[in-house]
Parts: C-alpha cells; sequence; structure tokens
C-alpha cells in the first residue's frame, strides 16, 4: 500500500508544471555557466592562480572537469533548497487548497501511510534534481572539459587533488548534498501541513533557510551556542571532503545534525496531519 501510494504522490509531483520549472532552470543556469567556462574560461582560472604563479609552477591543465563540477556545485548549491522547497512545500497544503485532502483522508489508507508517502516522493524528487546537478555538471563537465588533477582554494591556502583521489570525494560529497537537500525538503513537507494554501510555507521554508544562514554568519558571541545545531550551518558539509585530511569527525557531526533535524520535522509533520481536521 506503501508503494502505490508513493507511486501516486509521485504522478502527482510529475503533472504539475513547477515540478519541471526548477529542474529546467537548473539545467540552463548550469549549461550557461559550461559556455561561459568554455570561451573564457582561461581567464577566470589566472584570475584565481594569479596570487600563486609568483611562487608556484603549474604544470598540465588546471581547467578540467573536475574543477568545473566543484565550481557549479559550490554555486548552485545554496540556491537549490527554494527548487526543492518550491515542490515539496505544496505536497500537503496544496491538496488542502484545492479540496483534495478531504478525499485523500477518507481513503482506506493510514494517515501515516499517506504522509510517509509524501516524503518518500519528496525524497525521489529531490534525488532527482541532485542526480541532475551531479550530471550536468559532473559527468557533462568531463565530457567538454577532460578530466585532470583538482585545485581547490581554501582560505589558508591551496590544496591539489590527484586525479585517481576526486570521484569518491564527489560521490560522497554530493551524499551529503541530497541529505542536506532532504532536510529542507522535510522542513517544507511539515510546514506545508500546517497551512491551507501552497504560497505559505514555501515562503516560510525560504525565510527560515534565510534566517538561519544570517545567524550562522554573523560572528557575534550569542550565536556560539546556537549555530552548531542549525542545519543550515551544515548544508555546505560537502566541502568536508575535499579537505585534506579529511576531518571524520566534523562529517559525522554534520550528518547527525541533519538526521536529526529530519527525524524531529518528521515527528511534528506527522503529528500535526493525524489531528488535521478534514471538516473544517
Amino acid at each position: 500500500m506503501l508503494i502505490k501510494s508513493t507511486y501516486n504522490e509521485l504522478i502527482k509531483i510529475a503533472y504539475k508544471p513547477r515540478s519541471f520549472i526548477g529542474i529546467g532552470g537548473l539545467i540552463i543556469i548550469i549549461s550557461i555557466v559550461l559556455f561561459a567556462m568554455k570561451v573564457d574560461g582561461d581567464l577566470y582560472i589566472s584570475l584565481i592562480t594569479g596570487q600563486f604563479e609568483q611562487s608556484l609552477t603549474f604544470e598540465g591543465t588546471i581547467l578540467n572537469g573536475n574543477l568545473i563540477a566543484f565550481i557549479i556545485i559550490q554555486m548552485l548549491i545554496i540556491h537549490v533548497p527554494l527548487l526543492i522547497a518550491f515542490v515539496t512545500g505544496d505536497l500537503v497544503s496544496g491538496e488542502s487548497a484545492m479540496g483534495t485532502i478531504r478525499l485523500l483522508l477518507t481513503k482506506p489508507v493510514s494517515r501515516s501511510t499517506i504522509l510517509l508517502s509524501k516524503f518518500l516522493a519528496s525524497c525521489v524528487y529531490t534525488l532527482v534534481v541532485i542526480l541532475c546537478l551531479a550530471f550536468m555538471s559532473f559527468v557533462l563537465g568531463k565530457i567538454l572539459f577532460g578530466t585532470g588533477d583538482l585545485m581547490v582554494l581554501k582560505s589558508d591556502g591551496l590544496i591539489i587533488f590527484q586525479e585517481g583521489d576526486i570521484n569518491w570525494r564527489f560521490f560522497y560529497g554530493f551524499s551529503i548534498a541530497f541529505l542536506s537537500l532532504i532536510t529542507v525538503a522535510t522542513l517544507a513537507l511539515t510546514l506545508s501541513c500546517f497551512s491551507e494554501n501552497s504560497i505559505g510555507p514555501i515562503v516560510a521554508t525560504m525565510g527560515i533557510i534565510l534566517l538561519f544562514t544570517i545567524i550562522g554568519s554573523m560572528d557575534v558571541p550569542i550565536f556560539d551556542n546556537i549555530r552548531p545545531f542549525l542545519f543550515t550551518t551544515h548544508m555546505a558539509a560537502w566541502r568536508y571532503f575535499f579537505d585534506d585530511p579529511l576531518n571524520t569527525t566534523n562529517i559525522l557531526y554534520s550528518v547527525a545534525i541533519l538526521v536529526t533535524h529530519i527525524i524531529v520535522l518528521l515527528a511534528i509533520a506527522f503529528y500535526k496531519f493525524n489531528k488535521k481536521d478534514i471538516l473544517s
């Protein structure tokens, strides 16, 4: 029953134009970046490496598919949550606005199963988005620019990863990025259970992300004890896989915080959805 219900939710998502607007926009943006880097990428790289050219000598092709993928992920990963919230924030509230929620909740399926199917459908949609991002940046980037060592600029220096030490870093980087986006999807779904219109949960989700981001970026002592527990602090945890040496403690801590947020938000969503009044 859960599988069938999840399939039905995926069909609903597929029939909504907004589900393809976000993915289409992502493809267009990445295509523009790839085109720009293909035309003027060498100039862009020279601006970055210029400060090191007096003390270091670079051999080989710095501008390759691995660097392109890293640049694209770093540019777009902070904008992808909007695409996720745009769809998942509508899963419950959208049906409330259309009045179909009453019909849905009168079916011989438990409310928990219905909400779980919506959550699983949001996970599948999020996976499609992250796979699209991975293909356009990592796979297509390598096709267009070739492969090679990866140069990563840090605040305290420059790290160069050999070609054979890169693929697994991107795999786990995309995996933890997927987990952070699932957190956003769960937040939007939870807020959707409290709303009777589609816009409210989407705006509220982005407002919370913006608020948490501001708190996380402000170097104020009063926020020092709060910052480590905000999920937005760990949305960039994918970058930990491009540190040398690898900081396993930070990675596990970020995963734990993100999973905790997902569990707590789901618990709130299940409680609210099971108490939802379909007669109002």
